[in-house]
């Protein structure tokens, strides 16, 4: 049986609709047999007259059987007492409990229990048929975030209960950036002609008309609720300005239930948002139980005997006759999950004519567009700032930002500075025109080496090409052809493979054709060194000479770059720092070498083949020769070793594409010094003086050259001493001496020194032997190794001695 004391005074009209809910309420309970069968509800009504004296003695009265309040005594008919239901205050609802605990008697609350009563969590039989206040709190945070009202008010009473509700809320706004602009606190009057009320609602109607703060959180407790319908009605008896305002509401508020609903302007409340239990029509209320209302919802206590539910987002909509709707936009479910336990429908939400229907504004100051970030100003809340715009470099791509951010190393800032771009990819491409030039240019040498090389092919059989070893000539052409073809593995976009071919392609091929270039040098100087009595060089005039100084000098570069790409190889990599400020869009998209040190030595030892080729070819460059190439190599190692000692420091100082344009240009400039200062002269010869390359006039130019020396002749006692043969050979080529006659002759140049005279001066075994080697000698080192054939007088001779040998034999 429920009691409550029947009204002794006249009770407010909130108070009067929620005792005709309760009767009507416990008729339906009666009534309805599948809800309580066979038990019949009862109540009493109490009125507490808003006092605690009152609230405790008919509490008193509520548990007393006499007329009179007895607590304790029994006398007459025994009414079973089944629950009390509390007031429309935690205070009541506080003060009924501090009694009804004792005699274990339940109670239920159906308005929420202020978090500054500390005596819940004590009493045991109290349950509060509403959501607990900390979800209010949760869902107008997230009401605020959601518009984006960062600079609120908030009234509340001047009452501990008020303070607790500031400090609460205060707590959670400071977490997610609200900042609180006023905080109005009411006074509680009992005698409504005080002097002093007037007064201090007067001054608070003329600030709420003259604020810029356009949203107030108000606790809608009795007392505030109160206090604000008596701000406003004063407001509009001053003839302040209006106070056109959004209010958010707690779940308290029912503006159909207030006392001053005739006499208030309800306009003032036109499109404000409250927060409404969401459960409803509760029919058990034990711990512990679990059901479903007749709404559909899941209904359960939590362990501080608080009901677990949601709360509706109310739009309170009025008209000039005074009635209004409440239309639900929105729910916070504190059950539901993150990101979902909040929603809202801001299309159907009526705002206040004062907004033109526009989501009204509640910032200390405008936002901070992207490009700009918030700078806090002196003396202000936190909220408070002024907009500045990202440094250079930064950005900021969201409304509000407190700080600019750095884009990715691979992006840039826009000229706005509210997005990043990706940079530009800065390599030497084909698409360029100074890669396209280049390649270009590769090609145009790759051709100009090839039509050389089908030059030499065609006319190697004539004295100029057979006179300067063949083979070290067609090695060489070879190796250049390949060096400006593999400049293009230098243009277009760095990969993996490309990136370890580079370097080591490009090491391997120059040290080939340097190689080659310091071959045909040491073939000359070897070939007159050999020339002097008791000379040992001999042995090393031939091609197996000249092959190994190709074949060793590339095996050398070969093995640094397997062990370059075996220990740190070259590959793709991005810099993003190297460029200087104007072109900071760009990436440079290159291939890291890896190991620097590894790339100096692969430079440091083709350096090396080209200076020792510049010395030897330097130091021959004067030996007597109708076609000396001495003197052709020496001036194209000098172009080589010139533009490779130009490229280290425009290497270094390069930056881009600019630097793989650099390398190009050096592998072009020296392949095609090569070129055209060892090829240039035969070609001229072969194609536009075809008449020079004949060994008819080859003699004739020889007949007008001095002789190495006037006179060269051998005795027969310093032929003795060197144990072998020689033999003086002047051909259309290269004047050399070869020793290959045996040491019994006597070797008589004469002073043209266009034929020698070999006479036998004494009979010898060796002398057949020698002539062998003088036959396979002019078949062989005579054309590769720059000799050339003997005259036909001295081929005649040799012929002629050999036959007398044989005679004599025979006799």
């Amino acid at each position: 049986m429920i009691k409550k004391q029947a009204p002794q005074c006249c009770a407010l009209p909130k108070n009067y609709q929620h005792v005709l809910s309760l009767v009507f309420a416990v008729n339906e309970v009666n009534q309805n047999p599948n809800i309580l069968s066979n038990i019949t509800l009862g109540f009493q009504i109490y009125d507490s007259y808003c006092e605690a004296k009152m609230t405790y003695r008919n509490t008193l009265n509520l548990i007393s059987h006499h007329r009179k309040t007895i607590p304790n005594y029994k006398c007459g008919v025994e009414q079973k007492l089944v629950a009390a239901i509390g007031g429309l205050d935690s205070e009541t609802s506080s003060h009924m409990a501090s009694i009804l605990e004792l005699y274990k008697i339940l109670q239920i609350t159906y308005s929420s229990f202020t978090p500054s009563v500390s005596e819940k969590d004590h009493i045991s039989s109290l349950y509060q048929m509403a959501p607990s206040e900390a979800h209010q709190y949760t869902g107008i945070v997230q009401l605020l975030l959601y518009f984006q009202w960062k600079w609120v008010g908030i009234f509340v009473t001047a009452d501990d209960k008020g303070e607790t509700f500031v400090k609460k809320l205060t707590h959670q706004l400071s977490r997610n950036g609200i900042c609180i602009a006023v905080t109005e606190r009411f006074v509680i009057h009992k005698d409504l002609s005080d002097l002093g009320m007037m007064a201090e609602y007067r001054r608070m109607a003329e600030s709420l008309g003259k604020t810029k703060v356009n949203v107030f959180v108000v606790n809608a407790d009795k007392n505030t609720k109160t206090s604000l319908q008596w701000l406003l009605l004063i407001g509009i008896m001053l003839s302040a300005s209006p106070i056109n305002k959004v209010w958010v509401m707690t779940a308290d508020w029912d503006l159909s239930l207030e006392v001053y609903h005739k006499d208030l302007d309800i306009q003032n409340f036109h499109g404000a948002l409250s927060f409404a239990i969401h459960s409803s029509e509760l029919q058990p209320f034990l711990r512990n139980i679990l059901f479903n209302n007749s709404a559909g919802d899941t209904v359960f206590f939590n362990e501080k005997r608080e009901l677990e539910g949601g709360f509706d987002i109310i739009n309170w909509v009025t008209f000039p006759n005074k009635s209004f709707l409440r239309v639900k936009v929105g729910k916070m479910d504190p059950q539901a999950p993150l990101g979902s336990d909040f929603s809202i429908d801001e299309k159907i939400i009526t705002w206040h004519q004062s907004f033109n229907q526009v989501v009204p504004l509640a910032l200390c100051n405008d936002h901070c567009d992207p490009g700009y970030s918030r700078q806090r100003k002196e003396g202000e809340p936190f909220c408070c700032y002024d907009c500045t715009p990202c440094p250079e470099g930064k950005i900021s791509n969201q409304t509000d930002m407190d700080d600019c951010f750095q884009c990715q190393e691979d992006q840039y800032p826009n000229q706005e500075r509210n997005q990043c771009i990706s940079k530009k990819e800065n390599f030497l491409s084909y698409d360029a025109p100074l890669g396209i030039s280049l390649a270009l240019l590769a090609l145009a040498f790759s051709a100009t080496t090839a039509l050389v090389f089908g030059i030499f092919i065609k006319h190697q059989n004539t004295p100029i090409i057979k006179a300067n070893n063949r083979n070290l000539t067609y090695t060489l052409l070879i190796s250049l052809l390949l060096c400006f073809l593999c400049s293009l593995l230098f243009i277009g976009r760095p990969q993996l493979l490309t990136c370890n071919l580079r370097q080591t392609a490009f090491g391997i091929i120059f040290s080939v054709a340097v190689s080659s270039v310091l071959a045909k040098t040491l073939t000359v100087v070897l070939a007159f060194m050999a020339t002097k009595p008791g000379s040992k060089m001999r042995k090393w005039v031939g091609t197996r000479f000249s092959t190994s100084i190709v074949l060793g000098c590339a095996s050398v570069q070969a093995s640094i770059c397997i062990v370059w790409l075996c220990t740190d190889p070259p590959f793709p990599d991005l810099d993003m720092h190297s460029l200087p400020e104007d072109v900071i869009k760009d990436v440079i998209v290159e291939c890291n070498e890896g190991s620097a040190n590894m790339f100096y030595y692969v430079l440091g030892y083709m350096g090396l083949l080209a200076l020792v080729s510049f010395i030897v070819a330097f130091f021959a460059r004067k030996l007597p020769d109708t076609f000396n190439e001495a003197k052709f190599i020496t001036f194209s190692m000098l172009v080589f070793c010139s533009v490779w000692l130009s490229f280290v420091p425009s290497y270094l100082s390069s930056k881009g594409k600019y630097i793989v344009a650099v390398e190009i240009f050096s592998i072009l400039a020296s392949s095609a010094g090569i070129l055209g200062c060892i090829f240039s002269p035969k070609c001229y010869v072969i194609v536009f003086k075809p008449e020079l390359n004949s060994k008819e006039q080859l003699k004739k130019r020889n007949k007008n050259e001095p002789a190495p020396s006037e006179s060269l002749q051998l005795t027969a006692e310093n032929s003795q001493k060197q144990r072998g043969c020689f033999y003086v050979s002047q051909t259309e080529e290269i004047r050399q001496l070869h020793i290959l006659a045996p040491p019994d002759l006597d070797v008589q140049a004469d002073k043209t020194g266009t034929e020698s005279r070999l006479e036998r001066s004494q009979s010898s075994p060796e002398a057949q032997t020698c002539r062998k080697e003088l036959r396979d000698s002019l078949s062989e080192n005579g054309e590769e190794a720059g000799a050339g054939p003997l005259s036909p007088r001295s081929r005649r001779m040799g012929g002629l001695q050999d036959r007398k040998q044989n005679k004599r034999r025979k006799k």
